[in-house]
């Protein structure tokens, strides 16, 4: 397409949920509670953790984490929906769709290894007791959670920063609630093949990298703990995985 033909896009709209009013009504309170009960959850465990002395561990170290972590992935997206739902003209500025995509891929991402950091962690504390304290010192608790933010951080970069370079010059209608990588794409004037490439390799090998963390750390878990005689034994052991597993 020639430049003289181009339209620079200042905005987007968003197709949003539903134009039916009481479902609309009832789309915002359900939404409202889940995001309200969410924030407020993951705020009184990271207050807890932080004042009660008891909970100055690494596994709540890491959970305080994954909290914070999960109240910025859901902030990135909540209030911004929650407020287009009775609007008309659901829009949002190029930058700030650029910085929702942002904020969202790298908390998402960052959760992924943050999950996987915390299996290794429970790895080392049923499979290693002995040498817990050794292992996993303040200063390997620190690198266990700045490393997710660092892989999240470089994985969203590519995807935000490609996404953005692209030319968008014709319809602005994203056919979606927020500002999800894939739908935004689909509205480029130009070849999104590399975009989605890179999507399907960084997304996909952070996925496995995770995901084969998570699941060797807990096959040696589940194969340790049924080793062990007594049924109080196991039952202690499991607990000590059980703020993983309901994450």
């Amino acid at each position: 397409m020639d430049d003289k033909n181009q339209t620079k896009m200042t905005e987007f709209q968003f197709l949003g949920l539903t134009d039916i009013l009481h479902q609309q009504i009832v789309l915002f309170i359900m939404l409202s509670i889940v995001y309200l009960v969410t924030l407020g959850g993951n705020v009184a465990m990271i207050i807890l953790i932080w004042i009660d002395l008891r909970f100055h561990t690494p596994m709540y170290f890491f959970l305080s984490h994954l909290s914070f972590v999960d109240i910025c992935s859901s902030s990135s997206i909540a209030p911004k929906m929650l407020c287009d739902i009775f609007v008309e003209k659901k829009g949002i500025s190029f930058m700030g769709c650029a910085t929702q995509m942002w904020c969202f891929g790298l908390f998402v991402a960052t959760e992924c290894f943050l999950l996987a950091s915390m299996a290794y962690d429970r790895y080392i504390a049923i499979c290693k007791p002995l040498l817990y304290t050794l292992i996993m010192s303040q200063r390997v608790c620190v690198q266990l959670v700045v490393a997710p933010y660092v892989m999240g951080l470089i994985s969203d970069m590519t995807h935000t920063t490609f996404a953005f370079r692209l030319p968008y010059c014709g319809p602005n209608t994203i056919n979606h609630f927020f500002c999800d990588l894939l739908p935004v794409l689909s509205l480029a004037c130009a070849d999104t093949q590399v975009n989605q490439f890179l999507l399907f390799i960084l997304a996909g090998a952070l996925g496995v990298l995770s995901g084969v963390i998570i699941l060797v750390s807990y096959i040696y878990i589940v194969v340790t703990i049924l080793r062990i005689r007594s049924a109080e034994g196991r039952r202690k052991a499991f607990s000590t995985c059980s703020s993983h597993f309901l994450n």
